[in-house]
């Protein structure tokens, strides 16, 4: 695990595993600081967790991630490159090898199922009709969404299918690099174990780089690779679930080691129950 003080940078990741390194980030609007000295590195193939209490900027620094959002000071490096100073290629090269599944879904509510994971393909303007329509069924069958739905609008779905129809739609370009903000989110806990397990399949088969905020305990002790935890405007804790809850931090106490924690645990990571 590593703690991490307001000053202390995150050691620059290996080119064989490093894909995205945040460097003395700072988010400030008005007099309100968000970020200061935020530091996070993110290797390739991992599934990374943002956790933090209100107010902690974690799904703004998702944002800043995906280029929506712009920090005040520091630097984002994806692929080897600065996202925020980069040419134009580099950063349409990033935004094709990139997926983002919103909260809410944040589907098109005047396009059908079909259209809406259509959508980036047709942006692109150089893919023919048939490798379209053979791609959208194609993504709407990994998301778990039969050929029947195609058709249906995103008012007549429910909260589950909206998320499989945005994750159908987030791997439309097959990215490398996926982005997810609260999963599970609004889910029953049936959609959402399974939620999680359509997650963890596709991250293991598309070899996925998975980015995610959620306070979803069941959800971030399934899928984490790592746990990043903000607090105090930067990333205090930062290492696997079992090293993050050592961490003598009171949010982490409250968060982790709390009763909701603590039945999470109990499913997930029981080695680690305390008496």
């Amino acid at each position: 695990m590593t703690l991490i003080s307001s000053s202390a940078a995150v050691s620059t990741p290996t080119p064989d595993t490093g894909l995205i390194q945040i460097d003395n980030l700072r988010t400030q609007f008005g007099r309100a600081v968000i970020h200061n000295k935020l530091n996070l590195s993110i290797n390739r193939g991992e599934i990374l967790s943002i956790v933090g209490g209100s107010g902690t900027g974690k799904t703004l620094l998702l944002r800043q991630m995906l280029l929506l959002e712009k920090p005040t000071q520091g630097t984002i490096t994806i692929y080897g490159e600065d996202i925020h100073t980069a040419s134009p290629q580099h950063v349409a090269y990033f935004r094709s090898r990139s997926g983002m599944l919103f909260q809410h879904g944040a589907l098109y509510s005047a396009l059908s199922v079909f259209d809406n994971v259509a959508q980036p393909m047709r942006e692109l303007r150089t893919l023919p009709a048939k490798l379209i329509t053979d791609a959208v069924y194609l993504k709407l069958d990994m998301a778990g969404i039969a050929p029947e739905h195609a058709q249906k609008m995103p008012a007549s779905l429910s909260g589950g299918m909206i998320k499989r129809v945005a994750l159908a739609r987030a791997l439309a370009l097959e990215p490398e690099l996926l982005f997810l903000d609260e999963p599970t989110a609004g889910l029953d806990p049936d959609s959402s174990d399974s939620f999680v397990q359509l997650i963890q399949s596709l991250h293991q088969e598309l070899g996925l780089t998975v980015v995610m905020v959620t306070h979803d305990l069941d959800s971030l002790f399934a899928l984490s690779t790592r746990i990043a935890v903000l607090a105090d405007k930067h990333v205090v804790a930062l290492g696997r679930a079992d090293e993050v809850i050592l961490c003598p931090h009171p949010f982490i106490r409250d968060f982790f080691l709390g009763a909701r924690g603590r039945r999470a645990m109990s499913v997930f990571l029981p080695q680690l129950q305390q008496p």
